[in-house]
């Protein structure tokens, strides 16, 4: 695939990238679900790759149905870029994403993610690296700004002018985390001043906001959202793509959701689970399965006690007996 952003269909719908969560397995049920997606990997360190880091190009594992795939990079040494870059390329991954917007205390610490945005000269001499070391279209993903939106536009002039493809904003700054409301209008002030797509990041969860929120933007990137609820990504494609709005959900602690549930939600939930035991053996893929499948059962009756049960499961065999109970 020769992925350019600007010959994407618009609006761009993305995973957005996440630690923990859009695993391979997790990427692939995405992709099933809504094929037209642009997904993301975690992120993988460029330190890592540059030393070989046997974890770190596990996070690349990819399957062609998750194409157009995208590796996230972070760090903050140039050198490292260009050499996990020609890794990348080499890998066959469709592009490559630089976080500099991550808020978690350690990533900061070493001064990587969002740290970068108080060094914007780094912040350029990593993307011009980037992008001189591969022929990959190179994106970067970042915040409004450290304390407030008063260094966005300067910040992105200069990445775009050191090679960037593409910006993806979230709308909040370093020291807001992941409180408060996202904040929307500097990213549409900023698509202004940028040559290069923009999309934007933050408390989307439904066609409504999402289709408030877009204006001039390029796409829209989900995050926290598809944590139990990847069908969300559905409703997004069919709405923009397809002009199709969503059936209507039976209401929440009915027979009607319950039997929904079971016949369309049920199947994608077992795959989820059978594809990250193919992809990390199961003993690992259970343990990192128990969070989403905690989060999969919400708005079931006896929810809790799901939960509860399935926080502690081992194996496959032991999803589907107690999926079995669910009647």
């Amino acid at each position: 695939m020769n992925f350019k952003w600007k010959k994407q269909k618009k609006p761009y719908i993305c995973l957005a990238p996440m630690a923990g969560y859009s695993d391979s397995a997790f990427r692939q049920i995405i992709k099933e679900i809504a094929p037209e997606t642009i997904t993301f990997s975690e992120m993988v360190s460029s330190d890592g790759l540059r030393y070989n880091s046997k974890t770190n190009k596990n996070l690349m594992q990819y399957k062609e149905i998750e194409r157009p795939f995208i590796v996230q990079l972070f760090g903050k040494v140039p050198e490292h870029f260009s050499i996990a870059a020609k890794i990348v390329e080499e890998m066959g991954a469709d592009g490559i994403d630089i976080n500099m917007g991550c808020p978690a205390h350690k990533v900061i610490k070493s001064n990587h993610g969002a740290a970068l945005i108080k060094n914007p000269l780094l912040a350029q001499e990593i993307t011009q690296a980037t992008s001189e070391a591969t022929k990959l279209p190179v994106s970067v993903k970042t915040r409004l700004g450290w304390e407030n939106e008063g260094t966005l536009v300067d910040f992105c002039k200069g990445i775009e002018k050191a090679g960037a493809k593409a910006m993806t904003i979230h709308g909040r700054t370093y020291k807001q985390a992941f409180t408060g409301s996202a904040n929307w209008e500097p990213i549409y002030q900023l698509k202004k001043e940028l040559q290069i797509p923009v999309i934007g990041n933050g408390d989307i969860g439904s066609i409504e906001n999402a289709e408030e929120k877009l204006k001039n933007l390029d796409g829209l990137m989900v995050g926290r959202a598809t944590f139990g609820n990847p069908w969300v990504i559905r409703e997004l494609t069919e709405y923009f793509y397809h002009d199709q709005a969503p059936e209507k959900r039976a209401k929440i602690q009915s027979k009607e959701f319950t039997s929904y549930w079971i016949k369309y939600h049920k199947p994608t939930i077992l795959k989820h689970c059978e594809s990250a035991v193919e992809m990390k053996g199961e003993r690992i893929a259970m343990n990192e399965m128990r969070k989403h499948l905690a989060m999969y059962v919400k708005g079931l009756p006896n929810a809790s006690e799901l939960r509860k049960k399935l926080v502690l499961v081992n194996s496959l065999k032991e999803v589907k007996t107690i999926f079995q109970k669910i009647i």
